[in-house]
Protein backbone atom coordinates (compact mmCIF):
# COMPACT_ATOMS: atom_id res chain seq x y z
CA UNK A 1 0.00 0.00 0.00
CA UNK A 2 1.48 3.64 -1.12
CA UNK A 3 2.48 6.24 1.50
CA UNK A 4 -0.63 8.21 2.39
CA UNK A 5 1.18 11.34 0.61
CA UNK A 6 1.64 9.15 -2.60
CA UNK A 7 -1.93 8.09 -2.64
CA UNK A 8 -3.19 11.64 -2.36
CA UNK A 9 -0.44 13.21 -5.44
CA UNK A 10 -1.68 9.98 -7.45
CA UNK A 11 -5.04 10.62 -7.37
CA UNK A 12 -4.26 14.35 -7.99
CA UNK A 13 -1.88 13.16 -10.78
CA UNK A 14 -5.43 11.35 -12.29
CA UNK A 15 -7.87 14.13 -11.67
CA UNK A 16 -5.75 16.51 -13.91
CA UNK A 17 -5.81 14.31 -16.16
CA UNK A 18 -9.67 13.95 -16.40
CA UNK A 19 -9.17 17.90 -16.10
CA UNK A 20 -7.33 17.18 -19.44
CA UNK A 21 -10.07 15.18 -20.93
CA UNK A 22 -12.93 16.87 -19.94
CA UNK A 23 -11.89 20.82 -21.44
CA UNK A 24 -10.58 19.89 -24.69
CA UNK A 25 -13.71 17.05 -25.03
CA UNK A 26 -16.33 20.13 -23.97
CA UNK A 27 -14.15 23.31 -25.28
CA UNK A 28 -14.95 22.72 -28.68
CA UNK A 29 -18.22 23.71 -28.36
CA UNK A 30 -17.75 27.44 -27.15
CA UNK A 31 -15.48 27.94 -29.64
CA UNK A 32 -17.19 26.47 -32.60
CA UNK A 33 -17.73 29.97 -34.74
CA UNK A 34 -13.61 30.74 -34.06
CA UNK A 35 -12.56 27.73 -35.65
CA UNK A 36 -15.04 27.35 -38.20
CA UNK A 37 -13.94 31.00 -39.16
CA UNK A 38 -10.18 29.71 -39.05
CA UNK A 39 -9.99 26.60 -41.03
CA UNK A 40 -12.43 27.98 -43.40
CA UNK A 41 -15.54 25.61 -43.16
CA UNK A 42 -19.28 26.88 -41.93
CA UNK A 43 -20.19 26.31 -38.44
CA UNK A 44 -22.14 22.73 -39.29
CA UNK A 45 -18.86 21.32 -40.65
CA UNK A 46 -16.78 22.88 -37.97
CA UNK A 47 -19.20 20.75 -35.62
CA UNK A 48 -17.50 17.41 -37.30
CA UNK A 49 -14.86 17.48 -35.08
CA UNK A 50 -17.19 17.43 -32.19
CA UNK A 51 -17.86 14.16 -34.03
CA UNK A 52 -14.70 13.15 -34.95
CA UNK A 53 -13.38 13.42 -31.15
CA UNK A 54 -16.53 11.40 -29.89
CA UNK A 55 -15.38 8.64 -32.35
CA UNK A 56 -12.28 8.51 -30.99
CA UNK A 57 -13.35 7.89 -27.69
CA UNK A 58 -15.86 5.23 -28.86
CA UNK A 59 -13.37 2.96 -31.18
CA UNK A 60 -9.95 3.69 -29.04
CA UNK A 61 -11.97 2.77 -25.51
CA UNK A 62 -12.00 -1.00 -26.24
CA UNK A 63 -8.70 -1.16 -28.64
CA UNK A 64 -6.51 0.74 -26.71
CA UNK A 65 -8.10 -1.17 -23.17
CA UNK A 66 -6.99 -4.17 -24.98
CA UNK A 67 -3.86 -3.77 -26.46
CA UNK A 68 -2.91 -2.44 -23.07
CA UNK A 69 -3.76 -5.13 -21.34
CA UNK A 70 -0.72 -6.58 -20.47
CA UNK A 71 1.15 -3.09 -19.40
CA UNK A 72 1.71 -2.19 -15.91
CA UNK A 73 -1.02 0.26 -15.24
CA UNK A 74 1.10 3.57 -14.53
CA UNK A 75 3.20 2.79 -17.75
CA UNK A 76 -0.05 2.90 -19.73
CA UNK A 77 -1.32 6.01 -17.70
CA UNK A 78 1.52 7.48 -18.95
CA UNK A 79 1.41 6.10 -22.70
CA UNK A 80 -2.42 7.07 -22.60
CA UNK A 81 -1.82 10.74 -21.83
CA UNK A 82 1.48 11.05 -24.18
CA UNK A 83 -0.94 9.99 -27.16
CA UNK A 84 -4.06 12.32 -26.10
CA UNK A 85 -1.09 14.98 -25.06
CA UNK A 86 0.29 14.48 -29.02
CA UNK A 87 -3.52 14.37 -30.38
CA UNK A 88 -4.05 18.07 -29.20
CA UNK A 89 -0.40 19.15 -30.54
CA UNK A 90 -2.18 18.49 -33.84
CA UNK A 91 -5.29 19.83 -33.00
CA UNK A 92 -3.28 23.01 -32.05
CA UNK A 93 -1.31 23.02 -35.09
CA UNK A 94 -3.55 21.80 -37.81
CA UNK A 95 -3.09 24.10 -40.75
CA UNK A 96 -6.62 23.22 -42.27
CA UNK A 97 -9.73 21.30 -41.89
CA UNK A 98 -9.47 17.58 -42.92
CA UNK A 99 -5.97 17.71 -40.71
CA UNK A 100 -7.87 18.79 -37.27
CA UNK A 101 -10.94 16.69 -37.58
CA UNK A 102 -8.15 13.81 -37.90
CA UNK A 103 -6.46 15.54 -34.87
CA UNK A 104 -9.55 15.42 -32.91
CA UNK A 105 -10.58 11.72 -33.67
CA UNK A 106 -6.45 11.11 -32.40
CA UNK A 107 -7.05 12.97 -29.43
CA UNK A 108 -10.07 10.94 -28.49
CA UNK A 109 -9.03 7.58 -28.87
CA UNK A 110 -6.93 7.08 -25.21
CA UNK A 111 -10.19 8.75 -23.11
CA UNK A 112 -11.98 5.93 -22.69
CA UNK A 113 -9.27 3.65 -21.70
CA UNK A 114 -7.33 6.43 -19.52
CA UNK A 115 -10.86 6.95 -17.48
CA UNK A 116 -10.77 3.30 -17.34
CA UNK A 117 -7.78 2.77 -16.00
CA UNK A 118 -7.57 5.22 -13.72
CA UNK A 119 -10.57 4.18 -11.94
CA UNK A 120 -8.95 0.87 -11.79
CA UNK A 121 -5.82 2.25 -10.22
CA UNK A 122 -7.74 4.02 -7.74
CA UNK A 123 -9.29 0.70 -6.33
CA UNK A 124 -6.02 -0.50 -6.18
CA UNK A 125 -5.00 2.34 -4.19
CA UNK A 126 -8.03 2.32 -1.92
CA UNK A 127 -8.44 1.95 1.99
CA UNK A 128 -10.61 -1.60 2.18
CA UNK A 129 -14.31 -0.83 1.41
CA UNK A 130 -13.56 2.77 0.15
CA UNK A 131 -13.23 1.63 -3.79
CA UNK A 132 -16.67 3.64 -4.75
CA UNK A 133 -15.42 6.64 -2.82
CA UNK A 134 -12.08 6.47 -4.68
CA UNK A 135 -13.83 6.05 -7.92
CA UNK A 136 -15.66 9.04 -7.87
CA UNK A 137 -13.16 10.80 -6.45
CA UNK A 138 -10.76 10.25 -9.73
CA UNK A 139 -14.00 10.79 -11.85
CA UNK A 140 -13.68 14.68 -10.37
CA UNK A 141 -11.57 15.82 -13.33
CA UNK A 142 -15.14 16.27 -15.73
CA UNK A 143 -16.99 18.66 -13.38
CA UNK A 144 -13.59 20.48 -12.37
CA UNK A 145 -13.48 20.92 -16.17
CA UNK A 146 -17.05 21.86 -16.83
CA UNK A 147 -16.26 24.54 -13.89
CA UNK A 148 -13.15 26.01 -14.31
CA UNK A 149 -11.48 24.16 -17.45
CA UNK A 150 -14.23 24.61 -20.14
CA UNK A 151 -14.60 28.14 -19.21
CA UNK A 152 -11.12 29.24 -18.92
CA UNK A 153 -10.37 27.85 -22.20
CA UNK A 154 -12.79 29.36 -23.68
CA UNK A 155 -12.04 32.68 -23.15
CA UNK A 156 -8.18 31.92 -23.89
CA UNK A 157 -9.52 30.96 -27.02
CA UNK A 158 -12.06 33.91 -27.51
CA UNK A 159 -9.17 36.15 -26.58
CA UNK A 160 -5.67 34.78 -28.35
CA UNK A 161 -7.37 32.44 -30.82
CA UNK A 162 -9.16 29.26 -30.84
CA UNK A 163 -5.73 27.13 -31.00
CA UNK A 164 -4.84 28.74 -27.91
CA UNK A 165 -7.35 26.68 -26.12
CA UNK A 166 -5.99 23.24 -27.34
CA UNK A 167 -2.12 25.13 -26.37
CA UNK A 168 -3.85 25.15 -23.03
CA UNK A 169 -5.27 21.35 -22.79
CA UNK A 170 -1.83 20.00 -24.18
CA UNK A 171 0.33 21.95 -20.99
CA UNK A 172 -1.83 20.18 -18.73
CA UNK A 173 -1.56 17.11 -20.62
CA UNK A 174 2.39 17.17 -20.04
CA UNK A 175 1.61 18.57 -16.32
CA UNK A 176 -0.58 15.02 -15.73
CA UNK A 177 2.39 12.96 -17.47
CA UNK A 178 5.08 14.16 -15.41
CA UNK A 179 2.77 13.86 -12.32
CA UNK A 180 2.30 10.43 -13.01
CA UNK A 181 5.46 9.37 -13.55
CA UNK A 182 6.45 10.85 -9.93
CA UNK A 183 3.20 9.83 -7.93
CA UNK A 184 1.74 6.92 -8.85
CA UNK A 185 3.14 3.99 -7.94
CA UNK A 186 4.25 1.08 -9.42
CA UNK A 187 1.46 -1.97 -9.61
CA UNK A 188 3.14 -4.84 -10.46
CA UNK A 189 1.59 -6.39 -13.78
CA UNK A 190 -0.78 -9.30 -13.24
CA UNK A 191 0.05 -11.95 -15.26
CA UNK A 192 -2.94 -13.35 -15.66
CA UNK A 193 -4.02 -10.04 -17.42
CA UNK A 194 -3.55 -11.34 -21.25
CA UNK A 195 -5.20 -9.61 -24.44
CA UNK A 196 -7.60 -13.08 -24.69
CA UNK A 197 -9.08 -12.40 -21.04
CA UNK A 198 -9.54 -8.53 -21.89
CA UNK A 199 -11.72 -10.09 -25.03
CA UNK A 200 -13.87 -11.93 -22.59
CA UNK A 201 -15.87 -9.40 -21.38
CA UNK A 202 -17.27 -9.47 -24.65
CA UNK A 203 -18.72 -12.82 -24.15
CA UNK A 204 -20.02 -11.54 -21.15
CA UNK A 205 -23.92 -10.69 -21.12
CA UNK A 206 -23.60 -8.29 -18.28
CA UNK A 207 -21.51 -6.47 -19.27
CA UNK A 208 -23.06 -6.10 -22.71
CA UNK A 209 -26.57 -5.05 -20.34
CA UNK A 210 -24.84 -2.85 -18.13
CA UNK A 211 -23.11 -0.79 -20.99
CA UNK A 212 -26.81 -0.68 -22.61
CA UNK A 213 -27.93 0.78 -19.45
CA UNK A 214 -25.30 3.64 -20.03
CA UNK A 215 -25.74 4.04 -23.59
CA UNK A 216 -29.50 4.22 -23.74
CA UNK A 217 -30.33 5.49 -20.22
CA UNK A 218 -27.90 7.73 -19.68
CA UNK A 219 -28.81 9.45 -23.66
CA UNK A 220 -31.83 10.34 -21.24
CA UNK A 221 -29.34 13.58 -19.70
CA UNK A 222 -28.41 14.39 -23.36
CA UNK A 223 -31.06 14.73 -25.09
CA UNK A 224 -31.80 17.70 -22.57
CA UNK A 225 -28.44 18.97 -22.00
CA UNK A 226 -27.64 18.97 -25.46
CA UNK A 227 -29.98 21.58 -26.04
CA UNK A 228 -29.54 23.61 -22.61
CA UNK A 229 -29.15 26.59 -24.16
CA UNK A 230 -32.40 27.44 -26.32
CA UNK A 231 -34.48 26.17 -23.19
CA UNK A 232 -33.26 28.52 -21.11
CA UNK A 233 -33.75 31.62 -23.83
CA UNK A 234 -36.75 30.10 -25.79
CA UNK A 235 -38.64 28.55 -22.73
CA UNK A 236 -37.62 29.89 -19.55
CA UNK A 237 -37.20 33.56 -21.23
CA UNK A 238 -33.68 34.54 -19.96
CA UNK A 239 -31.05 36.41 -21.73
CA UNK A 240 -28.19 34.55 -23.52
CA UNK A 241 -25.95 35.70 -20.23
CA UNK A 242 -27.85 33.77 -17.84
CA UNK A 243 -26.76 30.22 -20.08
CA UNK A 244 -23.32 30.26 -18.21
CA UNK A 245 -25.46 30.34 -15.07
CA UNK A 246 -27.01 27.49 -16.13
CA UNK A 247 -23.94 25.51 -17.01
CA UNK A 248 -22.35 26.38 -13.80
CA UNK A 249 -25.22 25.18 -11.78
CA UNK A 250 -24.83 22.10 -13.60
CA UNK A 251 -21.00 21.62 -13.38
CA UNK A 252 -21.26 22.73 -9.57
CA UNK A 253 -23.89 19.63 -8.92
CA UNK A 254 -22.04 17.18 -11.09
CA UNK A 255 -18.90 18.11 -8.68
CA UNK A 256 -21.05 17.66 -6.10
CA UNK A 257 -22.47 14.65 -7.41
CA UNK A 258 -19.18 12.40 -7.93
CA UNK A 259 -18.46 12.56 -4.24
CA UNK A 260 -22.29 11.79 -3.62
CA UNK A 261 -21.82 8.69 -6.14
CA UNK A 262 -18.71 7.38 -4.39
CA UNK A 263 -20.06 7.06 -1.26
CA UNK A 264 -23.52 5.39 -2.48
CA UNK A 265 -21.13 3.01 -4.67
CA UNK A 266 -19.33 1.89 -1.15
CA UNK A 267 -23.09 1.51 0.05
CA UNK A 268 -24.31 -0.81 -2.65
CA UNK A 269 -23.81 -0.44 -6.35
CA UNK A 270 -26.96 -1.49 -7.98
CA UNK A 271 -29.07 -0.28 -5.59
CA UNK A 272 -27.14 3.36 -6.74
CA UNK A 273 -27.46 2.34 -10.19
CA UNK A 274 -31.43 1.99 -9.87
CA UNK A 275 -31.46 5.34 -8.00
CA UNK A 276 -29.58 6.90 -10.61
CA UNK A 277 -31.19 5.87 -13.74
CA UNK A 278 -35.10 5.97 -12.44
CA UNK A 279 -34.43 9.55 -10.05
CA UNK A 280 -32.84 11.08 -13.56
CA UNK A 281 -36.13 9.89 -15.26
CA UNK A 282 -38.08 11.23 -12.52
CA UNK A 283 -35.71 14.61 -12.93
CA UNK A 284 -36.17 15.05 -16.52
CA UNK A 285 -40.18 14.85 -16.61
CA UNK A 286 -39.92 17.23 -13.97
CA UNK A 287 -38.03 19.75 -15.68
CA UNK A 288 -39.88 19.79 -19.26
CA UNK A 289 -42.25 21.27 -16.15
CA UNK A 290 -40.43 23.22 -14.25
CA UNK A 291 -38.40 24.91 -17.63
CA UNK A 292 -40.77 28.00 -17.88
CA UNK A 293 -39.73 29.13 -14.12
CA UNK A 294 -36.11 30.01 -13.74
CA UNK A 295 -35.83 29.18 -9.93
CA UNK A 296 -37.08 25.90 -10.37
CA UNK A 297 -35.50 24.89 -13.66
CA UNK A 298 -32.02 25.40 -12.00
CA UNK A 299 -32.92 23.35 -9.32
CA UNK A 300 -34.29 20.51 -11.27
CA UNK A 301 -31.07 21.08 -13.46
CA UNK A 302 -29.14 20.43 -10.25
CA UNK A 303 -30.76 17.14 -9.20
CA UNK A 304 -30.26 15.75 -12.82
CA UNK A 305 -26.79 16.53 -12.71
CA UNK A 306 -26.14 15.04 -9.23
CA UNK A 307 -28.42 12.07 -10.19
CA UNK A 308 -26.43 11.54 -13.43
CA UNK A 309 -23.36 11.46 -11.86
CA UNK A 310 -24.23 8.77 -9.48
CA UNK A 311 -25.53 6.36 -12.47
CA UNK A 312 -21.73 7.28 -14.39
CA UNK A 313 -19.72 6.35 -11.81
CA UNK A 314 -21.82 3.43 -10.44
CA UNK A 315 -22.20 1.85 -14.04
CA UNK A 316 -18.63 2.51 -13.71
CA UNK A 317 -18.44 0.37 -10.45
CA UNK A 318 -20.97 -1.93 -11.74
CA UNK A 319 -19.10 -3.26 -15.27
CA UNK A 320 -16.12 -3.69 -12.62
CA UNK A 321 -18.37 -6.07 -10.89
CA UNK A 322 -19.46 -8.18 -13.45
CA UNK A 323 -16.08 -8.17 -15.65
CA UNK A 324 -14.38 -11.49 -14.27
CA UNK A 325 -10.74 -10.98 -15.34
CA UNK A 326 -11.77 -8.60 -17.78
CA UNK A 327 -11.15 -5.14 -15.59
CA UNK A 328 -9.34 -3.03 -18.80
CA UNK A 329 -11.57 -3.25 -20.93
CA UNK A 330 -14.83 -3.25 -18.77
CA UNK A 331 -13.81 -0.27 -17.03
CA UNK A 332 -12.86 1.58 -20.16
CA UNK A 333 -16.03 0.49 -22.47
CA UNK A 334 -18.63 2.24 -19.90
CA UNK A 335 -16.70 5.71 -21.74
CA UNK A 336 -17.47 4.24 -24.86
CA UNK A 337 -21.33 3.41 -24.03
CA UNK A 338 -21.47 7.12 -22.76
CA UNK A 339 -20.16 8.99 -25.68
CA UNK A 340 -22.77 7.11 -27.71
CA UNK A 341 -25.57 8.24 -25.47
CA UNK A 342 -23.75 11.83 -25.93
CA UNK A 343 -24.88 10.99 -29.84
CA UNK A 344 -27.81 8.59 -29.14
CA UNK A 345 -29.53 11.98 -26.81
CA UNK A 346 -28.58 14.69 -29.28
CA UNK A 347 -29.96 12.87 -32.05
CA UNK A 348 -33.32 11.87 -30.40
CA UNK A 349 -33.52 15.62 -28.96
CA UNK A 350 -33.08 17.51 -32.14
CA UNK A 351 -35.40 14.56 -33.85
CA UNK A 352 -38.42 16.07 -31.95
CA UNK A 353 -37.02 19.79 -32.48
CA UNK A 354 -37.16 19.12 -35.52
CA UNK A 355 -40.77 17.93 -35.59
CA UNK A 356 -41.99 21.03 -33.73
CA UNK A 357 -42.62 19.50 -30.42
CA UNK A 358 -40.54 22.17 -28.75
CA UNK A 359 -37.14 22.27 -26.32
CA UNK A 360 -39.17 21.01 -23.31
CA UNK A 361 -39.78 17.37 -25.49
CA UNK A 362 -36.81 16.46 -25.67
CA UNK A 363 -36.19 16.31 -21.56
CA UNK A 364 -39.18 14.06 -21.79
CA UNK A 365 -37.93 11.76 -24.56
CA UNK A 366 -35.06 11.66 -22.41
CA UNK A 367 -37.15 10.31 -19.53
CA UNK A 368 -38.32 7.64 -21.90
CA UNK A 369 -34.84 6.47 -22.63
CA UNK A 370 -34.36 6.31 -19.14
CA UNK A 371 -36.91 3.98 -18.51
CA UNK A 372 -35.51 2.16 -21.38
CA UNK A 373 -32.27 1.92 -19.61
CA UNK A 374 -34.18 1.39 -16.04
CA UNK A 375 -35.81 -2.07 -18.15
CA UNK A 376 -32.29 -3.06 -19.20
CA UNK A 377 -31.18 -2.95 -16.16
CA UNK A 378 -33.87 -5.03 -14.56
CA UNK A 379 -33.36 -7.84 -16.88
CA UNK A 380 -29.64 -7.90 -16.01
CA UNK A 381 -30.57 -8.32 -11.96
CA UNK A 382 -33.20 -10.84 -13.08
CA UNK A 383 -30.14 -12.79 -15.34
CA UNK A 384 -27.77 -12.36 -12.21
CA UNK A 385 -30.86 -13.97 -9.75
CA UNK A 386 -31.26 -16.89 -12.34
CA UNK A 387 -27.55 -17.69 -12.96
CA UNK A 388 -26.81 -17.41 -9.39
CA UNK A 389 -29.39 -18.17 -7.16
CA UNK A 390 -29.31 -16.98 -3.56
CA UNK A 391 -26.68 -15.15 -4.12
CA UNK A 392 -26.41 -10.95 -3.56
CA UNK A 393 -25.66 -8.53 -6.98
CA UNK A 394 -22.86 -7.52 -4.58
CA UNK A 395 -19.50 -8.56 -5.14
CA UNK A 396 -15.66 -7.17 -4.78
CA UNK A 397 -15.03 -4.94 -7.56
CA UNK A 398 -13.17 -6.90 -10.07
CA UNK A 399 -14.03 -10.19 -8.37
CA UNK A 400 -16.31 -12.60 -11.12
CA UNK A 401 -20.28 -12.95 -10.51
CA UNK A 402 -20.36 -15.92 -8.61
CA UNK A 403 -17.90 -14.79 -5.41
CA UNK A 404 -19.65 -13.62 -2.14
CA UNK A 405 -21.15 -10.54 -1.57
CA UNK A 406 -19.37 -8.37 0.06
CA UNK A 407 -19.40 -4.45 -0.36
CA UNK A 408 -17.26 -3.10 -3.95
CA UNK A 409 -14.12 -2.33 -2.96
CA UNK A 410 -13.34 -5.23 -0.40
CA UNK A 411 -10.70 -6.57 -2.08
CA UNK A 412 -8.67 -4.51 -4.69
CA UNK A 413 -8.91 -4.81 -8.65
CA UNK A 414 -6.19 -6.83 -9.89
Amino acid sequence: MPQPRHATLATVALILGGVAIGTTEFVTMGLLPDIAAGVGVDIPSAGHTISAYAAGVVVGAPLLAVLGATWPRKMLLVGLMAAFTVGNVLSAAAPDYATLVAARFLAGLPHGAFFGVAALVAVDLAVRGQAGRAVGRVMLGIPIANVLGVPGATWLGQTLGWRAAYWLVTVLGVATIILIAYAVPHLPRDRSRTVRNELSALTSLQVWLTLGVGAVGFGGMFAMYSYIAPTVTDVTGLPASAVPLFLLVFGLSGFAGNLVAGRMGDWSVIRSVVIGIAGLGVSLAIFAVAAPYAVPALVVLAMTSVLASVLVINLQLRLMQVAGTAQTLAAAGNHAALNLANALGAWVGGLVIAAGYGYTAPSLVGAGLAVVGLGILAVSVLVHRRDHPGRATLRPAGAPEASAAEPVGAAPVS
